[in-house]
């Protein structure tokens, strides 16, 4: 009798919304938001998110650049708590979970509100300034133009101007100061309305991105687990790679692939730290000194340093054999090249190797050449600017059939992904898609929507700064991606999700 008349009551709705500075896995300062609601009379709290962070982890960075991305961090998260215990707390209080929709809207609303109002402060600073000094007259340099003073050049001597004739960089996004409290409070909102339905967090996305309607079948993720960061900073000459990721067979099952991850990582560790006897026919064979050790990456992974990326690429393939795998076979690769960090733009070209340069053209043949030679590199990411648009399209036409061209720097902010109902994106096979900053879960599910329309590959990314909540797991299965760019098995808050995607295996 109580379950039945339990249907007739009001549904719960919105009576508090709470906000706190917490600390993520690398021990930074980020945000929480938990959501309480009125269920039949009685406050409860029905979730809890902690939200990932943009900012970047700076490896070796000095310490005023240190000190500046500590303030600004800090400055983040407190304008981020005070957003949402005071404006967002009002605003959705007697909202509805389990409307996404209008929950969402209004903090899209909220949100213009506030990046119109920073607009107005820096218009009203600016002309403040300028009425207070008189600025000495400026000519703007042309985008393709050098910095610093020209040289006159000689008679009968052509200036190599074709080198540097590249687009420019794009100016950097900016990021509003507090927008992590949109997204936080949108994910915890979706997680109250999968609570309050009694249905797990992965399948109240899906049902949001399919109109309410449970979808036919879901399929999982394909882990990409992170093997190796590459030192750019160190003395070794590779700077072409970023991250080595590990790609399990389809065929697999979560756990069986994030078993053969564990058995390389450990095969891994051995040849990077071999026993003193082994050590002599280890360096000869590789020819150079290993270079990374007990020395754990934020990811979650090894780090080390190579002077070339076959030296690295033979390094796995030795340690797949010694675990008894074969890449290609067994296990595939995915290397992140991050390609915007090594332009060099005074020269315009992108230095691969220490001293080593080659203008976006060249880097194109580099890629067709590496993976004719490396068939088991299945994915590349960022393997050029975004900018450099027509190499992107000439890079598609050589290798879309043979590996993916997945575009990740590109996709920072979402809300300039989207123009109208296209893709604002260069030619790829993908884009990877991280819920930080202001994304709301409706915009997840919009931008989704058409990358699958358009035949583009989804990948949720677990951005640098991670916490142990698992939820980005329960967005990838219900949003439908085909990968999950996780990090690697050696840091808990990475391990954290590998489970709960294990987890979610058994209930599928």
């Amino acid at each position: 009798k109580a379950n039945y008349f339990s249907k007739f009551s009001k549904p719960p709705v919105i009576c508090r919304v709470v906000g706190r500075k917490v600390l993520d896995g690398l021990g930074l300062p980020t945000l929480e938001v938990e959501i309480h609601c009125t269920v039949k009379n009685y406050e409860k709290r029905l979730s809890s998110i902690v939200i990932s962070s943009h900012f970047q982890v700076l490896e070796n960075a000095l310490p005023e650049t240190a000190e500046a991305e500590e303030k600004e961090r800090n400055d983040s998260v407190n304008t981020a708590v005070k957003w949402v215990n005071e404006s967002l707390n009002t605003m959705l209080r007697d909202l509805e979970p389990t409307d996404q929709c209008q929950v969402d809207k209004m903090l899209g609303e909220y949100f213009t509100t506030k990046v119109e109002e920073q607009k107005a402060s820096q218009k009203q600073e600016e002309t403040t300034g300028a009425d207070a000094t008189l600025a000495p007259p400026s000519c703007t340099p042309s985008a393709t133009s050098l910095p610093g003073k020209k040289k006159a050049s000689k008679p009968g001597k052509k200036m190599s101007v074709v080198e540097i004739m590249i687009p420019p960089a794009e100016p950097a996004e900016s990021v509003l100061c507090g927008s992590s409290a949109i997204g936080a409070t949108s994910l915890a909102v979706a997680k109250a309305g999968a609570t309050i339905s009694h249905i797990p967090l992965y399948l109240h996305i899906a049902q949001l991105k399919h109109d309410q309607e449970s979808p036919k079948e879901m399929t999982l993720p394909i882990p990409m687990l992170n093997l190796l960061n590459s030192e750019k900073n160190s003395s070794a000459k590779l700077r072409l790679v970023k991250e080595v990721m590990l790609i399990p067979p389809v065929q697999l099952s979560i756990e069986q692939g994030i078993e053969r991850v564990l058995d390389i990582n450990k095969e891994m560790v051995t040849l990077l730290d071999p026993p003193e006897k082994a050590y002599s026919n280890y360096y000869f064979f590789f020819n150079f000194q290993p270079r990374a050790l007990k020395r754990i990456s934020h990811l979650g992974c090894l780090v080390i340093g190579s002077d070339n990326i076959e030296q690295m690429l033979l390094l796995i393939q030795k340690a797949c054999t010694k675990a008894g795998l074969e890449l290609g076979t067994d296990m595939y690769l995915a290397i992140n090249c991050a390609a915007h960090e090594l332009m060099d733009y005074a020269k315009g070209k992108y230095e691969t190797l220490t001293g080593t340069f080659k203008s976006p053209d060249e880097m194109v043949d580099m890629y067709v050449d590496l993976i004719k030679k490396f068939p088991f590199i299945i994915a590349l990411i960022d393997p050029l600017r975004k900018e450099d648009r027509e190499q992107w399209n000439n890079i598609w036409c050589a290798l879309h059939s043979k590996c993916y061209l997945i575009a990740e720097d590109a996709a920072t902010n979402i809300s300039r992904l989207k123009t109208d109902e296209n893709i604002n994106l260069p030619t790829c096979s993908g884009v990877v898609l991280k819920h930080i900053n202001e994304t709301k879960v409706s915009d997840l599910i919009e931008l989704t929507g058409l990358l699958d329309d358009q035949k583009h590959i989804t990948i949720l990314g677990s951005p640098d700064g991670e916490s142990s909540d698992d939820s980005l797991v329960d967005l990838a299965v219900g949003l439908g991606a085909r990968f999950i760019k996780l990090g690697g098995l050696l840091r808990g808050e990475r391990v954290t999700k590998c489970n709960r995607l294990r987890a979610i295996e058994e209930e599928l």
